[in-house]
């Protein structure tokens, strides 16, 4: 039976709507199968939608399933920020002074800043170490990069099986041009130092609906960034980041390591407020 359910999208890593990287979360995803999700996470044409579930482990705030085109994902970064700014805005209250999401990766801890932003603590990865050589060149010539723009590379796997590479300048960043074939399912991540307003700028490929797409601003990816870079002494304890600005966005990260913990965070904000008929 179709009922009308609570819905938001938020842009995320933004506070200026339109900027930063949307997310339409459904906030009572309950008595939706996996074929409904699914079908409607096409039908928003968004990168990636969320459904607020009851949660079954009692140190959880709430449950949460994030899907993008074809496939359900145990962890993003941008919907764990958008659907919880949505779940407090709707009246959820947390248990503790951390707001506790679970989800297929687990449970993942995000907290409130003075100024506004939400944060998660990065979770585990699942996979580290570099690049095997046919893997890095695989995604060099997946790029169209010439060999020697690659500083440093990483698997930064956290769910999505991001290919990290650590890029020598702003401008091999801004001059990829990826290969729909090469690159086909793969998930791909690229950083660079940047000398203007942030201390690194981001880019990230993945498969969208029609093939190999750029993420506007991406949580997971900056967030197996981190701890990669931060623990490799590449980066320092705390820095920023841009990404988006190859898709006319302007998403802000901010990436800080605390005790054994990265966090990623950023600001957020509400551009849909209503109900869904699902």
């Amino acid at each position: 039976m179709i009922v009308p359910r609570r819905f938001a999208q938020v842009d995320v890593f933004t506070a200026e709507p339109t900027l930063g990287n949307p997310v339409a979360v459904v906030l009572d995803g309950a008595g939706l199968t996996t074929q409904q999700m699914h079908a409607f996470t096409d039908w928003t044409n968004l990168s990636e939608a969320t459904f607020v579930v009851p949660a079954t482990d009692p140190s959880a705030d709430y449950a949460v399933r994030i899907f993008c085109p074809g496939r359900e994902l145990p962890f993003a970064g941008h919907p764990t920020l958008g659907t919880c700014h949505a779940w407090l805005e709707a009246g959820g209250e947390p248990a503790d002074h951390h707001i506790v999401q679970e989800c297929g990766a687990g449970l993942v801890r995000i907290r409130r800043t003075p100024d506004g932003s939400l944060s998660f603590a990065a979770p585990p990865r699942n996979r580290t170490g570099p690049l095997e050589d046919d893997v890095l060149d695989e995604t060099v010539r997946g790029l169209h990069l010439p060999p020697d723009a690659v500083a440093d590379h990483q698997w930064c796997d956290n769910g999505p099986g991001w290919r990290g590479l650590l890029l020598r300048s702003t401008e091999d960043l801004h001059s990829v041009s990826p290969d729909p074939e090469l690159l086909a399912n793969l998930d791909v991540g690229l950083i660079a130092p940047s000398s203007v307003e942030t201390d690194f700028e981001v880019r990230a490929f993945f498969p969208g609906n029609q093939g190999i797409t750029e993420d506007p601003v991406t949580g997971s990816l900056n967030a197996a960034l981190g701890q990669w870079l931060i623990g490799a002494g590449l980066a320092p304890d705390s820095y920023t980041a841009l990404q988006g600005r190859a898709l006319g966005r302007r998403g802000l990260i901010y990436v800080e390591r605390i005790l054994d913990d990265v966090w990623v965070g950023g600001r957020t904000v509400t551009v849909i407020d209503g109900t869904v008929s699902l």
